[in-house]
């Protein structure tokens, strides 16, 4: 077979394949799921990019005079702080920005740790059976009984106790990551294990098992390519979830120190100046989460909708 005849391989033609197909289609056609996904780039990208785009240093020592300036359109405002500034002089856009970045990896870890173990023990579950099923799935049951965030608490409380508040403060990103994470295993290990439960009667895993294809390989280079399409839904919605829990246990006053800017930790701060005039400080970073986890959630309801055909119709 020629050159020009051969199919086309490669990451161009996996592309190609990709902008032909019927998800693009979908995607293009999909007015909500276009502009959710430019607002969630845009803002992922001005967040990666922080450093550079943030008009301000929000980490260098401020000037206390400059505390309290309302945005620029505002009377006493300034053109060098659009959106204002905060009780330390500090500007209220790079905070922002900055903060987003934070929010932003506390996310995407917590959605990534919650995802390996939730998607690993689901396999275990579906594909073994048995008592190991019971037991994974009554852990499950067990922890579904409590809410995310009464979890994340525990976990958080469960670190301070055993090591102090100095070396939680010290270890408040990972601390909040890992609280986070293992909070929501939950729904990646029902949702794969019931998959696994039918994909484990196919005719490939039991050729595969009277080859004595070991478990392992059959379980994560088989079974796992044939059920991500599930996985990927729950793991765009559950960004959403992590981002808003990030927020809601700083604000609480057991996630991000003060010090450290995120999107929690903004509205935490901003919220005893609210009633005294000074909204901005509360308002911009309460508006950017709610762009930011809106655009997620509406994307990820298309996505489930654009994988899933017959919820689709």
């Amino acid at each position: 077979m020629s050159d020009a005849t051969s199919p086309r391989r490669g990451p161009a033609a996996a592309l190609s394949r990709f902008f032909d197909g019927d998800l693009w289609y979908n995607f293009r056609t999909s007015p909500l799921a276009v502009i959710a996904a430019i607002i969630f780039f845009g803002l992922s990208l001005a967040a990666i990019f922080a450093q550079f785009v943030a008009p301000h240093n929000p980490f260098l020592a401020p000037d206390l005079m400059d505390g309290m300036m309302p945005p620029m359109w505002e009377s006493g405002g300034s053109q060098t702080f659009l959106l204002g500034t905060d009780d330390q002089g500090r500007d209220v856009l790079s905070l922002i920005l900055h903060g987003m970045q934070v929010s932003l990896f506390v996310g995407l870890a917590a959605v990534l740790l919650s995802v390996v173990l939730g998607v690993t023990l689901g396999l275990i579950a579906g594909f073994f059976g048995g008592v190991v099923d019971a037991v994974i799935m009554r852990i499950a049951d067990i922890q579904l009984s409590f809410p995310n965030i009464l979890v994340a608490l525990l976990i958080d409380g469960m670190v301070s106790a055993s090591f102090g508040r100095a070396t939680q403060a010290a270890l408040a990103l990972p601390v909040l990551v890992l609280a986070i994470g293992l909070s929501d295993w939950v729904q990646y290990a029902r949702t794969v294990r019931a998959s696994t439960l039918v994909e484990r009667r196919r005719e490939y895993v039991q050729a595969a098992r009277i080859m004595h294809i070991p478990s392992v390989i059959i379980l994560f280079r088989h079974i796992l390519p044939n059920i991500m399409g599930p996985v990927v839904v729950i793991g765009t919605l559950g960004l959403a979830h992590a981002i808003i829990a990030e927020a809601t246990l700083s604000f609480l006053g057991v996630g991000l120190p003060p010090t450290q800017p995120s999107l929690g930790t903004l509205i935490r701060t901003g919220n005893d100046y609210l009633f005294s005039g000074e909204w901005w400080m509360t308002v911009f970073p309460a508006v950017t989460l709610v762009l930011l986890s809106l655009s997620v959630n509406v994307f990820g309801d298309w996505l489930r909708d654009a994988l899933n055909p017959r919820i689709g119709k």
